[in-house]
């Protein structure tokens, strides 16, 4: 399986923002952003001109980055939204949201998306009593994720749900820590994805 395995702390400065890709590495005054705020390579201090195919290519890339899919399986995810009827944009966005892996770190069981993966890859998890070990696999409304019975013992697991207070849990989640289940309340909506993104950037780039 294809992966990207350099260092995910050059997203974060290729795009200009915190894409919380470290998980609590980006809190700190160690977070690339915080240290070298411009982007990475030898003219990354240059004033580049952006033409309107660059903005909406970085924006294509940063939306990508946040969620962690490689470039062929985000086309996927934008042609199965294209053929949903609603607002493509938007229905993107839903069904990078509804991963079970983005859940898995909404719901405070792991630091980052990053972890999460791994974490789901390894059958730490299940899904409405079943185990699920595919990141990608996509939860539905009434969903109930529970950590596997001799996984709670993980110190991965019981250090994110301490320090999940932070970020919070969106509307469209809820969580129970003391039995580490979280329940899919809703599908999510727009205003759930709190990061800056521009997602008719996205829609206007695959379109031409």
């Amino acid at each position: 399986m294809a992966r990207y395995t350099e260092a995910v702390c050059r997203h974060c400065r290729r795009e200009g923002l915190k894409l919380f890709l470290k998980g609590e590495r980006c809190y700190t005054d160690k977070c690339a952003i915080e240290r070298r705020n411009y982007p990475p390579g030898e003219h990354g201090q240059a004033r580049p001109k952006f033409s309107e195919y660059s903005i909406q290519l970085r924006e294509k890339q940063k939306l990508r980055r946040i969620y962690g899919v490689l470039e062929d399986q985000f086309r996927r995810y934008f042609q199965k939204a294209d053929r949903i009827r609603g607002v493509t944009g938007e229905t993107l966005v839903q069904l990078l949201e509804r991963r079970l892996d983005n859940v898995v770190y909404r719901l405070g069981f792991s630091t980052s998306r990053a972890e999460a993966r791994q974490l789901v890859r390894h059958g730490h998890f299940r899904v409405n009593g079943r185990k699920v070990d595919i990141p990608s696999f996509s939860v539905r409304a009434g969903d109930q994720i529970s950590v596997r019975e001799r996984s709670r013992k993980v110190a991965r697991i019981q250090e994110s749900l301490e320090l999940a207070q932070r970020r919070g849990v969106p509307e469209w989640l809820e969580i129970q820590p003391e039995t580490f289940t979280g329940t899919v309340k809703a599908l999510p909506s727009r205003a759930d994805m709190t990061m800056p993104i521009n997602e008719k950037l996205v829609v206007e780039l695959y379109s031409k």
